[in-house]
Formats: structure tokens, C-alpha cells, sequence
């Protein structure tokens, strides 16, 4: 019994179908280029075998256990680690029996789409997952992760994997990174940089960061030009492990072009602590503006992640960390919110700016406006929330008629559940196959076009905005 309709996602429209099928296969095995994510460096560093089904699919997945944990399952056990390190549940196979009882809650879910075709095409799997399979499911994927052919390596190399790029902190040693290019694997896996611990003035330990960030670079953290100068060296650092951008993931998009003197006095006053709410905003405010400067220094593309209240659950925070499902999306604004930005180096050529958004209200009133007209503003794919079909669908139709394609950039998964990997990029590609279908049938576009334009959504828009 297959779990995957070989037309899923496709027109019900038979002409349009059977074009979309035809785009799709076009691409279906086109190499894999993953410009963004959180997939962990080191299990490409270590390449040991992944320790059981649980630990694979559920218990690293916040797309997964936010769900669960919406109908009461408690995350302690479902094994989502502690913050002070104290007990959760670590038996693989109750956690996968407990997910396997609640799997009829991801029905119409893109996650649903994500991990059947992870069943089906990774591990052979030909049954529906329930509490009646869940065992000979459990047992099937267990005996394919002790195999050699399963082990992180061997799968990104099936997974036809091009590229792919970690996330990593810039308080981070890379030594993952440094292990998997001492080890002389041909697997091209590379970091980006991510600054938020430094940049953002709420970020947990925020002053002990700076006071460690600097250390690191050799800077003076009390001069404001000793902070910059440290992320010029960390950037340095970063790229020396293949990095090619930066993300920012801030509560706003908002930015600012301060004077020199009132910038320096405003990272004294949040580094001492005594920035009030306002100060804080307008420090990240400045601190986008002074990373793109760099980025036209570098050239390390720019992403920015705006618009989503970070770790809504104080307690949930407080009892498991960071990144535990509770980002909720917010209204963002960018029009205003990136002029100060754009007015100080939004026209300089060799910069590339990437925006992203959780504010789907905002793709055709401003981010396909400003995408379409500015020449260092690219849209990133539907992210988080509308990483779907739907999210897809609606983004191509909102975007499109303003942007262009060639204003995008292509699709990047955004995850840190591995096997997804392939099952993503599948569905962007049908999404987008289906949407290119649908306007060579209205008389929008002609089929060549359409073949051209898949492979560019595929791969080479990608490759190019993130100058890989």
C-alpha cells in the first residue's frame, strides 16, 4: 500500500495535470540545494548512526511536538531535553508509540506530507503509521539506521545533496564544521552566521555575551568600534568554514541609521543594561543596518527573520530553553520599518538582502513592491507557518505579479529534522510545478518558459542568491 498519491498536490484540471507531472519530473531528481536550515553539523562530523527512530523524526522537531503538545501530551514525554538537564523520557520506543497514538492529528498537515514521504521513499515503509503499526514501523526504521547505508553521510549523499548549510551562533567554535573538513568527506556542508545573541539586547546573558564575542575576536568590548571589529572577525572565521550568508531572526524588521556618536552611546547603555524597551528596539534597530555595511564589506548575503514573538511560553522557556514550537507570528511592517536601511546602502551593487516573513498580508502591499523595484532585495520562500502547499500557492500568486521570479529565491527547508529534506524540496516543487502549469494553461506563459522557469526554482536561483 503506498502512503504517497504519485499526482499529490498537482491541478485536478486534467490538461493542467498532466503538464505539472511533466514539469515535476523535470526536476524530481535535480541535485538538493539547501541554503538554510538547522540540521546539527555534527552528525556529519561524528557520522555515527542515528540512535532510534524517536530520536530521528520526533524528539528534535518542534514542527512535530508543538502539535502533540497542543493536545496535552507533555513534552517530557515526547524526550525533549530539559534546560537544567533533569528527567525526560528516553525510551525511543514509548516515544514513538505515543506519537504513532496521536499521528491522526498532523491529517492535512504539511507535516504529514513530510513524514510519509520519509516513511515511504527513505525507509520502505508501506503501512500507515497508528498504534496498531507502530512497532513493525519502529522496528523497520531501527534496522535500516544500524545499516552503513543510513548512517548522515551515506543519506545526504542519497538524498542528492548539493549543498546544505547549518546555523550557528556567533559565539560558536564550528568544531563540528572543523571535524568534517578534517575528515576529507566530499560532503559539502557549510555554516552560517548567526548573531542574534549579540545583536539583540534581550537575548538571555546579552551583556556576558558580548564580554565572551569579543574575547573571541581579541576586541576591546567597551568601544563601540571593538564590537564591530568583532564582528569582522567572527564573519572572517565563519567564512573560513564555507559561509556565504547571515540570518537575523528579530521581533520586528526595523532599522536604523544613527550617528555615530548616538550609536556608541546606545551600545554603552545596552551593554550596561539600563536600555529601556524602546532603546533595546532601536539597538537592533541599528545593529541590521551596521550587518548589511559588513555584508558590503564580505559579501555575505543578508537574511532577515523578522516578525515572530519569540518563545511566547514563559514557561516552557523557562523549563526547556529556546525554540520549543511557541514562535507565533505577529504583524510586521517593512515599508517603514527597512527605509532608514535601504536609504544608507539599499542602491550599493554587490549588496544582497533576503527578506522573509510570518505577515502573509504583507507579500503583495509590501514585500513584492519593495522586492520589485530595490535591487538588493530578494523574497525568501514561505517560511515556518507557510511552509505548505498552501503557503506556497498563496505566496506565488500574492508575489508574482509584482516580483517576478527572479526576485525569489528559489526554496530552502529550514529545518532540523534531516529526512524532511528531501520530502521539502518534493513539495516546493510540485507547488511550484503546479502554479507554472496553471499559467501556461491561461495563456500566461508559454511551456518552454515553464521548463526554464522550474529548474531556476529548483536550483539556480539558489545557488545564486546565496552565492553558492
Amino acid at each position: 500500500m503506498a502512503l504517497l498519491d504519485a499526482d499529490r498536490l498537482f491541478p485536478l484540471d486534467p490538461g493542467a495535470r498532466a503538464l505539472a507531472r511533466e514539469l515535476h519530473a523535470a526536476v524530481a531528481t535535480a541535485p538538493i540545494v539547501s541554503p538554510h536550515g538547522h540540521t546539527d553539523p555534527r552528525w556529519f562530523a561524528e557520522n555515527a548512526p542515528f540512535p532510534d527512530p524517536a530520536r530521528l523524526f520526533v524528539t528534535p522537531d518542534h514542527y512535530l511536538y508543538r502539535m502533540l503538545h497542543s493536545q496535552g501530551v507533555p513534552l517530557d514525554r515526547l524526550g525533549v531535553p530539559r534546560a537544567d538537564g533533569g528527567p525526560t523520557e528516553t525510551d525511543g520506543r514509548a516515544i514513538w508509540r505515543l506519537f504513532a497514538e496521536h499521528y491522526h492529528l498532523f491529517r492535512g498537515t504539511p507535516s504529514r506530507l513530510w513524514l510519509d514521504h520519509a516513511f515511504q521513499e527513505v525507509f520502505g515503509v508501506d503501512q500507515p503509521l497508528g498504534p496498531a503499526t507502530a512497532d513493525a514501523i519502529y522496528d523497520r526504521i531501527a534496522d535500516c539506521l544500524a545499516r552503513p547505508d543510513y548512517r548522515p553521510r551515506a543519506l545526504f549523499e542519497r538524498f542528492g545533496i548539493e549543498v546544505l548549510a547549518t546555523t550557528e551562533g556567533a559565539l560558536d567554535d564550528l568544531r563540528w564544521h572543523a571535524e568534517i573538513r578534517a575528515s576529507g568527506w566530499s560532503g559539502r556542508v557549510i555554516t552560517t552566521y548567526r548573531p542574534d545573541a549579540v545583536t539583540d539586547p534581550d537575548f538571555e546573558g546579552f551583556a556576558r555575551n558580548i564580554e565572551a564575542f569579543c574575547a573571541l575576536a581579541g576586541e576591546d568590548p567597551a568601544r563601540y568600534d571593538g564590537y564591530l571589529d568583532a564582528h569582522r572577525a567572527r564573519r572572517a572565521f565563519f567564512r573560513g568554514f564555507g559561509a556565504t550568508a547571515t540570518d537575523h531572526g528579530h521581533p520586528s524588521a526595523a532599522t536604523a541609521n544613527l550617528p555615530r556618536a548616538e550609536a556608541e552611546a546606545l551600545y554603552g547603555k545596552v551593554r550596561s543594561g539600563r536600555a529601556d524597551a524602546a532603546e533595546r528596539e532601536a539597538f537592533r534597530a541599528q545593529m541590521l543596518t551596521e550587518m548589511a555595511r559588513l555584508s558590503l564589506e564580505d559579501g555575505l548575503v543578508m537574511q532577515i527573520h523578522p516578525g515572530a514573538f519569540r518563545n511566547h511560553s514563559a514557561p516552557v522557556l523557562a523549563r526547556y530553553g529556546r525554540d520549543k514550537g511557541y514562535d507565533i507570528p505577529t504583524r510586521t511592517d517593512y515599508v517603514r520599518a527597512l527605509k532608514p536601511l535601504l536609504d544608507a546602502v539599499g542602491e550599493e551593487p554587490g549588496l544582497t538582502v533576503i527578506l522573509f516573513t510570518l505577515d502573509e498580508t504583507a507579500y503583495a502591499r509590501e514585500l513584492a513592491p519593495l522586492a520589485g523595484v530595490y535591487p538588493c532585495l530578494r523574497l525568501g520562500p514561505p517560511w515556518w507557518f507557510h511552509d505548505s502547499f498552501e503557503g506556497m500557492t498563496r505566496f506565488r500568486q500574492s508575489a508574482t505579479e509584482t516580483a517576478g521570479f527572479y526576485n525569489t529565491v528559489g526554496f530552502n527547508d529550514d529545518t532540523r529534522a534531516f529526512c524532511s529534506i528531501p520530502a521539502r524540496h518534493d513539495v516546493a516543487r510540485r507547488v511550484d510545478a503546479a502554479f507554472l502549469a496553471t499559467l501556461v494553461r491561461s495563456g500566461r506563459l508559454t511551456g518552454d518558459e515553464a521548463h526554464e522557469v522550474i529548474h531556476d526554482l529548483a536550483c539556480r536561483l539558489a545557488r545564486k542568491a546565496y552565492r553558492l
